[in-house]
């Protein structure tokens, strides 16, 4: 028995790990396929506003360091056997490793999306709760509009908002940056980080709640419908304990697994977040890469989130089995659709069966007539 669990255990991480690989490797061909087909000149972009000042002789200098002059696939090739060996290359814009630039701009955004990821999931799953347990209600229509409002905008127009009713109107945020202009680095607290922490995260976690609530929302309603559900309330059980006894389980499996799911979406956002408010993560380091065609930091960048997604979606599965018994038994089910495309709806937490209805036995006089 334990050497079976073993082996499926051993069997599944394997498989993870290969799709890793297989992902990497085309994440990679093709960032480098279209960094090479990028109409910015890599050299032209270095140079910046110095451009006239450089002579054809040192632009083939700069290209000659660079590899520029090599053919494609020899730089690729290149390129990659560096990687293997845990080689990321040297940024052209900050004039560092790679990796250390990626590790060093990933502390601070890691603070910014935790925030943000947590405050998205938390605020979304209990509104969505609220929402369909009230559904057709003013508070279902509330949550809904807010919702649809709040998909529909874009991160960079929600965060130039809240950036002039609370940093500029109000003075209760600072304008930018992760830490005081002008204050030394040793001389910063932590109360000074988390406030210009705040609004960036507040931005994030805004955008970020409206999938959680729709979704939410939908597996309340399915459950508030289902057989359990109204078995309770036949029992007298209150629309509260309904919620927080048979419904709450079956609404967090699906929340869980979008939250885990929505890491691409959060580091995306985060990008433009960084922008608005001048905030020195990952975001901003992208940005600057890509428009200083940074080509070793953004190719690094590009594997680094695809690692980062790749594992958040694999915990979201972990999470999910913890959550839905079903998908530890069925793998497959987490594949397949549930609701109105594929299989009905079931819920997590089957109630007792009802008894049987007793057989009342025919009259004896009733067969001879």
């Amino acid at each position: 028995m334990a050497v079976d669990l073993l082996t499926r255990v051993v069997r599944g991480l394997a498989g993870r790990l290969v799709r890793l690989v297989l992902l990497l490797t085309a994440v990679a061909t093709a960032s480098f396929a279209l960094m090479v087909h990028s109409p910015v000149d890599p050299v032209d972009a270095y140079v910046g506003g110095d451009i006239a000042a450089v002579g054809p002789e040192q632009r083939a200098q700069i290209a000659e360091r660079w590899g520029l002059d090599d053919p494609p696939l020899e730089r690729f090739a290149t390129w990659l056997g560096n990687v293997v060996q845990g080689d990321l290359g040297r940024s052209l814009s900050f004039n560092a490793p790679v990796t250390e630039v990626i590790g060093e701009r990933f502390l601070t955004s890691l603070a910014l999306m935790a925030t943000a990821w947590v405050l998205s999931g938390i605020v979304g799953f209990a509104l969505g709760v609220l929402a369909g347990a009230r559904q057709g209600r003013f508070a279902d229509r509330a949550v809904c509009w807010w919702a649809y409002t709040l998909a529909s905008a874009p991160v960079f127009w929600v965060g130039l908002l809240l950036l002039y009713v609370f940093s500029v109107s109000l003075g209760w945020t600072p304008v930018c940056c992760a830490v005081p202009v002008g204050v030394l680095a040793e001389d910063v607290t932590l109360l000074d980080r988390i406030h210009h922490l705040l609004l960036p995260a507040l931005t994030l976690s805004v955008v970020g709640v409206a999938p959680v609530v729709l979704h939410t929302r939908h597996a309340v309603i399915e459950a508030m419908a289902s057989d359990h559900v109204t078995f309770a309330r036949a029992q007298g059980e209150s629309r509260r304990g309904v919620v927080v006894h048979h419904v709450l389980r079956n609404a967090a499996a699906p929340a869980v697994l979008l939250q885990f799911a929505s890491l691409g979406e959060l580091f995306g956002g985060s990008v433009l977040a960084e922008q608005v408010f001048s905030y020195p993560g990952l975001g901003a380091a992208t940005t600057t890469a890509a428009l200083g065609q940074d080509v070793p930091l953004l190719l690094g960048i590009a594997l680094f989130t695809t690692v980062f997604v790749f594992v958040g979606n694999q915990l979201g599965d972990l999470v999910h089995r913890r959550l839905d018994p079903r998908v530890a038994h069925d793998p497959a089910r987490a594949r397949r659709p549930r609701w109105g495309r594929g299989e009905p709806w079931e819920p997590l937490l089957d109630p007792d069966p009802l008894p049987p209805s007793p057989v009342v036995p025919e009259p004896a006089g009733r067969g001879a007539r």
